[in-house]
C-alpha cells in the first residue's frame, strides 16, 4: 500500500503476462488537455492511492492512460459474447484498457481512451455525460449494497467527441474485483477449439496450458478460491459462479434495476455489476418496463432480468464442457444439474430480500403465508402503477406508526386502479393487504436497512448530465452526495424521492458507454 502522499501507485500485470492470447497490448490516445473532473476521494483512500499524485499532472495523466506507471502494461482484454441473443466471436475492449491491477488485487480500468484492434470501426471515446452517468449509478449502487464495479475518476480530455452533436470527451476509470466474463470464456473456448483443429491429433482445450484452463484457474484462484479444494474444481467454479450471479440479480429486482444490455459480456466472473450504459430504475412497477432504446423486443426487461442471467450461464457452462469430464455427454449432465439449481438460487435470495423489504425476516409466519402475501403484493402495486421505491419507503413509515405517506401514495394512484373501496367489504384491495401484513407484526428497523429512500432517479440523472456537458458539475456533485447515503432521509432533498413528473415523456436511454 502506498503510504507517501507523493507516490504513484505500483499496478502489476498478472492477466496481461498470464493470459497474453487474451489480451493486445496497446496505449490510450493523446488527450489533449485532460482535466480531472471528479475523483472519488473515499475509493482513493481505501485502495491506498495518493489523492495529491492522482491530482498531480501525472496522476491526471494515467487516468486517461497518457501516463504508465513503471511496471503496468495497459492491455485491451479479448472476449466474445452474445449480444441480444446473437454470437460475437470477437468483441473486446473497443474503447478501454486495462491499466493493471493495484496492490489489492483489483483491476484499474480505463473507459473512452481511444481506439484498439478491437473497435470494430468506432472512434474508441467517450463523452462526458455516459461517464459520469456510471460514475454516479456504481457509487449509487455500491451505497444500496449491491457488489458493482467502483467509478475511481473521470477526466475530461479536450478532446471532441462526435456523436449526434460534438461533445466534450471524457475518460472513465473504474476499478472491479476483475474483468473476466462469460464473453472472456467463450473467447477463451474458441481459441482452444481452433488450436485442436491446427492439431487435430491432440485435445488442446484439455491440456494443462491450454489458454481455456490457464483462464479458469487464473479465475478460480483470483475471485473463487475454495473452488481449488473440491473434487472437480471446474464445476464448483460454474457453481460459485451461479450462486453470485443468483444474488446479484435478485439484488437488482429488489431495488427495481434495469441493467438493460445484459449480453454475455457483461456477465462477470465476480459477480459484480459492470457496465451502466442504458440501465435506468424502474418506477412504477411493471415488469415489461424497458428503458434501453435498442431493446425494441424486450429481451433485458425488468421480469426477464432473472431468466436471462440464467441463459447467459448456460452459455458460460459451455465453454467449460472440456475441463469437467473426458466423456462430453457426462460433463453436460454434471453442468446440467447445476445449471438447475439457479431458479432456487435466485428465489431464496429474492425472497430473503422481500422478506426484508417487508420488516418479516425474523417473522414466525410459515413460509406460504408470506409468499402470497408478497405475490398479492405485486399484483396490487401493478394495479395500482404506485412509485416502486417510494411504496416501500412509506411502508417502511408506516410500520413505525405514519401512515400519512402511504395513503397519499395510493391517494394520488392513476383512475381506474385497484384502490376502490368494495362494497361487499368495505374496504380496498389496498387496504385489506395491509391489514395481513401489519398483521405479521413487520419490523420498521429492518425495514430501514432494506428500503432506500433515494436512488438516481432517471429524470435527475439526466438533468445532471445535461448541466456537466455544459460545463456545470453542480447537479452531478449534489446527486452523489445524495444517493451516497440512501437510507437516510435528510431534510432540504423532498425532490430526490420524487418520480418523473407527471405527463413526462417515456424514459428512453442510450447505450453511451
Amino acid at each position: 500500500m502506498n503510504t507517501t502522499k507523493s507516490a504513484a501507485p505500483r499496478l502489476g500485470a498478472r492477466y496481461a503476462t498470464d493470459l497474453a492470447e487474451l489480451v493486445v497490448p496497446w496505449k490510450a490516445a493523446e488527450a489533449a488537455a485532460p482535466q480531472l473532473l471528479l475523483l472519488n476521494e473515499s475509493l482513493a483512500a481505501e485502495l491506498g492511492l495518493a489523492t495529491e499524485w492522482l491530482r498531480g499532472d501525472d496522476g491526471v495523466r494515467m487516468l486517461v492512460g497518457n501516463h504508465v506507471p513503471e511496471g503496468a502494461t495497459p492491455a485491451a482484454q479479448a472476449y466474445a459474447g452474445h449480444q441480444f441473443g446473437g454470437y460475437s466471436p470477437r468483441l473486446g475492449d473497443g474503447r478501454a484498457l486495462l491499466m493493471g491491477e493495484l496492490e489489492d488485487g483489483r483491476d484499474l480500468h480505463l473507459k473512452g481512451s481511444g481506439r484498439t484492434p478491437f473497435a470494430r470501426g468506432g472512434d474508441g471515446l467517450a463523452a462526458v455525460g455516459p461517464m459520469l452517468r456510471e460514475y454516479v449509478i456504481s457509487e449509487a449502487m455500491y451505497a444500496l449494497g449491491v457488489p458493482t464495479t467502483r467509478s475511481l475518476a473521470v477526466t475530461a480530455t479536450g478532446n471532441t467527441v462526435y456523436r449526434e452533436q460534438p461533445l466534450p470527451g471524457a475518460v472513465l476509470a473504474r476499478v472491479a474485483a476483475g474483468h473476466e466474463r462469460v464473453g472472456t470464456f467463450q473467447f477463451a473456448r474458441a481459441l482452444a477449439a481452433q488450436d485442436r483443429e491446427k492439431n487435430d491429433d491432440h485435445d488442446d482445450d484439455n491440456d494443462d496450458n491450454s489458454v481455456l484452463r490457464r483462464l479458469a484457474d487464473h479465475t478460480i484462484a483470483r475471485h473463487h478460491p475454495d473452488a481449488a479444494d473440491a473434487d472437480n474444481p471446474y464445476l464448483e467454479l460454474f457453481a460459485s459462479v451461479l450462486r453470485r450471479q443468483a444474488d446479484l440479480v435478485a439484488r437488482w429486482m429488489l431495488l427495481g434495476f434495469i441493467h438493460g444490455v445484459m449480453n454475455t459480456d457483461n456477465t462477470t466472473i465476480s459477480g459484480e455489476t459492470i457496465d451502466y450504459g442504458p440501465c435506468a430504475f424502474m418506477e412504477s412497477y411493471d415488469p415489461a418496463t424497458v428503458f434501453s432504446s435498442i431493446d425494441t423486443g424486450g429481451r433485458y426487461a425488468y421480469g426477464n432480468q432473472p431468466g436471462i442471467v440464467q441463459w447467459n450461464l448456460a452459455r458460460f457452462a459451455e465453454t467449460l464442457i472440456p475441463l469437467i469430464d473426458p466423456d462430453q455427454d457426462e460433463a453436460v449432465r454434471q453442468l446440467t444439474e447445476v445449471l438447475t439449481t439457479f431458479p432456487g438460487e435466485y428465489q431464496r435470495a429474492w425472497a430473503a430480500g422481500m422478506r426484508a423489504k417487508l420488516g418479516l425476516g425474523e417473522s414466525t409466519a410459515g413460509d406460504e403465508t408470506i409468499r402470497v402475501l408478497i405475490e398479492d403484493l405485486l399484483v396490487l402495486l401493478a394495479t395500482t402503477r404506485v412509485d416502486f421505491t417510494n411504496f416501500f419507503r412509506h411502508l417502511t413509515a408506516s410500520a413505525r406508526g405514519d401512515e400519512a405517506g402511504l395513503r397519499e401514495l395510493f391517494a394520488a394512484a392513476p383512475a381506474g386502479s385497484c384502490t376502490e373501496a368494495d362494497p361487499g367489504s368495505g374496504e380496498g384491495p389496498v387496504d385489506a393487504w395491509l391489514a395481513r401484513w401489519r398483521a405479521l407484526d413487520p419490523s420498521a428497523p429492518e425495514m430501514a436497512l432494506a428500503n432506500p429512500v433515494y436512488i438516481p432517479r432517471n429524470h435527475l440523472v439526466e438533468e445532471a448530465l445535461d448541466a456537466a456537458t455544459a460545463g456545470d458539475l453542480g447537479p452531478v456533485e449534489q446527486l452523489l452526495v445524495v444517493v451516497a447515503d440512501p437510507f437516510t432521509e435528510r431534510p432540504g432533498l423532498e425532490r430526490f424521492t420524487e418520480p418523473s413528473p407527471a405527463g413526462a415523456a417515456p424514459h428512453v436511454t442510450y447505450c453511451g458507454t
